[in-house]
């Protein structure tokens, strides 16, 4: 099979979108929602956040790793 990587544009949209997702979900659950979850939950959050910009720019398929 050919592998096929995703272009400039369709990387920055992705990363956009998930830039946007994090700041919301950050401010429902995370560091910026002021409850005593905010700490575990953001940190979670960030984890998360950046295996998937990882994925996003590095092209890493993450359930091939395993």
């Amino acid at each position: 099979m050919e592998n096929q990587k995703s272009g400039c544009l369709s990387g920055l949209m992705k990363l956009f979108l998930l830039d946007k997702l994090f700041d919301w979900l950050q401010e429902r659950f995370g560091y910026k929602s002021g409850s005593c979850m905010g700490c575990g939950c953001g940190l979670i959050l960030m984890v998360i956040f950046l295996s998937l910009a990882a994925s996003i720019v590095f092209g890493t398929d993450w359930f091939r790793l395993f």
